[in-house]
């Protein structure tokens, strides 16, 4: 697929491997990655220098490139689109990494602080992924013979050659195609729809009956059901139980 979504797969797949190398990397697991300790001695606002153990980061993007980007051999538009994912995936790691700090002084006091960079709870990247999804651009490319012509253009002004009208920035997620209707069958793409569903009725998340059911609405089904209830320990040794029916609603997409 060349959708919003597959653009989302690539980037948070990318950010996983950054994440998980930068991660062992912090443990020492690795005996080829140290510290990133170039920023050390300088100072911060607040009062603050940059010290201690910060995650080498650089690290793990460098290996993931290789790792992920091996995979990507063909010279066509998905491949293209899959890279720039890659790399906007990895970027994210970068971008999400947090400041932790120690005080130092006597009896606890605060006269000094060592600071370093830190990873965020994997929570955090994706959360910034899937803002970056939100916001993704499609990707419009250019045909063989304007391509000749603004490639040769942007050589003569000095600038970066491009096979697409579009410029996206490097933490932006790019597609080619419309994403598919997921709410409707299509098992072509793989999509089942979601029609008949359960969802939930007081849910406003990606559960809930309004956002599941597409705005089909849902029906109501009445259910009863049985289930062990008053159990009690009897000595000895075993539990004595009554059978209990209790009615409950269901709620599925039409």
């Amino acid at each position: 697929m060349r959708s919003k979504e597959a653009a989302f797969v690539y980037a948070i797949t990318s950010a996983g491997v950054v994440y998980s190398i930068s991660k062992f990397c912090r443990k020492a697991n690795f005996s080829t990655c140290e510290c990133d300790r170039r920023s050390n001695g300088e100072y911060g606002a607040d009062d603050w220098d940059w010290g201690g153990c910060s995650v080498n980061v650089r690290f793990g993007m460098r290996i993931a490139r290789k790792f992920i980007d091996s995979r990507e051999m063909e010279d066509d538009e998905r491949t293209m689109m899959n890279l720039h994912n890659n790399r906007a995936g990895r970027r994210a790691v970068k971008y999400t990494l947090q400041r932790s700090c120690k005080c130092h002084g006597i009896s606890g006091s605060c006269t000094t602080k060592t600071c370093w960079k830190s990873l965020p709870d994997f929570r955090l990247v994706a959360d910034y992924l899937m803002k970056r999804y939100v916001k993704a651009k499609k990707l419009t490319f250019l045909s063989e013979t304007k391509k000749q012509i603004y490639n040769r253009n942007a050589l003569m002004r000095g600038k970066r050659v491009n096979q697409f009208l579009t410029d996206p920035k490097p933490r932006d997620l790019v597609f080619i195609e419309n994403s598919p209707n997921y709410c409707e069958v299509n098992y072509a793409l793989g999509s089942y729809g979601t029609q008949s569903r359960l969802c939930n009725r007081s849910s406003h998340e990606i559960d809930g009956c309004d956002i599941l059911c597409c705005g089909r609405g849902y029906n109501t089904h009445r259910i009863r059901r049985t289930k062990r209830c008053q159990c009690k320990f009897i000595w000895c040794c075993h539990v004595s139980c009554k059978t209990c029916v209790e009615e409950a609603e269901r709620y599925s997409c039409k």
